[in-house]
């Protein structure tokens, strides 16, 4: 095992596992930490979890049984792998892990590198953007789980974490930066610590690698996997999987903008659609049941509870975890009975939706396919080759992405 990776969510190790095999090394994602210490061989294992929201010491200590794991299976390198757009609130859990990692690890330092360019993520200076505009002006921060409420990466390391974080903006070349690694090093002030690393358009991410691609430990993004894979120099040939003839279906629980024009243009194509009010949910006028009824005439429908940032607060009076769980529940719960019914496509919008949907299908393992769009690839799970599952952030593929999904799956 070259790379073994830790990411925060299914969708985000659905996304770096793309990227990863696009850059030619075999690659297997696995939902939660196999029980077992025999794992499929690859080149890459990527062990989604679900730590992005979860309680902090309940988040480092699974994150760091998953570190272990992987060690035991003789990983040479490791990746810890968050959201693109960060986590920028000061209980985050994106600080405690990279700590908890470094510790483990025992590594002095290692970079902090959330950008994506080829999806609009950027770091300029030390700071966050989403499509040029600063994270916490973005429309990242109306984020119902996640608000984003900076987007200086030092400062918000520094809120989450007991080590210093250090911009690498003004550094032109290798010697300079190694100069200013050993100065921290030789520091009496603190033994660990973190560099970030300016990423700006895709070029940077091979220029990034060429520095720290020999790292212990990185973490960041997704937007290194391919740098890091081509780095390597190794070509494995996949297995191609055939197109699915199969009924299909489509859940958005993600409220972004991103989704919510994505589920406008498949309804301009006259997509069939049904949406999942929340409320009527909690006070027992809908059912799983009921939804089934009402869907299961269409060979493809889309159905979703993405909302108005406005709407998404008002139904959260009822309570966020509340209404959280009930729409998983029921998303989850859906999903079960279609797959019953021969729905062998599913695609997903939605890192908490796509946790929920994939738990209750039970899959473990996946092999990964062709990418729908960069960052999200047709997983097919290694115990039913028959199933075509597709699991996005809320915030990636352009308009046509359900449409796009569908024709290639």
């Amino acid at each position: 095992m070259l790379f073994g990776c830790i990411a925060d969510d299914f969708t985000g190790g659905s996304d770096i596992a793309s990227f990863f095999s696009k850059g030619g090394l075999s690659t297997v994602l696995y939902s939660g930490i196999p029980k077992t210490n025999e794992y499929l061989k690859a080149d890459v294992c990527v062990i989604a979890l679900k730590t992005r929201t979860q309680q902090t010491d309940k988040a480092v200590d699974i994150s760091l049984e998953a570190l272990k794991w992987l060690k035991k299976q003789g990983a040479k390198q490791y990746y810890i792998k968050y959201c693109s757009t960060f986590d920028s609130t000061p209980e985050g859990n994106i600080g405690p892990i990279c700590d908890a990692a470094m510790k483990e690890l025992n590594v002095p330092y290692t970079i902090v590198c959330p950008a994506l360019p080829i999806n609009g993520r950027t770091v300029k200076e030390g700071c966050l953007y989403v499509n040029e505009v600063p994270l916490h002006k973005s429309p990242m921060k109306d984020h119902p789980l996640t608000p984003m409420w900076d987007y200086d990466l030092e400062i918000l390391m520094n809120a989450q974490s007991k080590f210093s974080s250090y911009k690498l903006s003004n550094f032109s070349n290798e010697k300079e930066i190694n100069k200013f690694i050993d100065m921290k090093e030789k520091s009496k002030v603190q033994s660990k610590f973190y560099l970030i690393p300016d990423h700006e358009i895709d070029k940077d991410a091979q220029k990034i690698v060429s520095f720290f691609g020999k790292l212990k430990l990185i973490t960041g993004g997704s937007g290194l996997a391919y740098s890091l894979a081509k780095n390597i120099k190794k070509e494995t040939k996949r297995k191609m999987y055939n197109k699915s003839a199969s009924p299909a279906l489509i859940l958005a629980g993600s409220s972004s903008e991103a989704t919510r024009e994505q589920i406008s243009k498949y309804k301009s194509y006259e997509g069939e659609t049904y949406f999942l009010d929340p409320i009527k949910l909690l006070v027992g006028e809908e059912t799983v049941q009921n939804i089934w009824d009402n869907i299961s005439k269409n060979k493809t429908v889309l159905i979703y509870s993405s909302d108005s940032p406005e709407n998404v607060k008002k139904v959260q009076r009822f309570g966020k975890e509340k209404v959280a769980n009930e729409l998983e529940k029921t998303f989850a719960e859906l999903t079960e009975i279609a797959v019953n019914y021969g729905y062998n496509r599913i695609i997903i919008a939605g890192g908490e939706t796509s946790g929920a949907v994939t738990k209750k299908m039970g899959y473990t393992s996946y092999h990964v396919g062709e990418s729908i769009a960069p960052g999200v690839p047709v997983l097919i799970p290694t115990d039913n080759t028959q199933v075509r599952l597709v699991t996005k952030s809320g915030n990636f593929g352009n308009s046509d992405f359900f449409l796009d999904a569908l024709s290639l799956t």
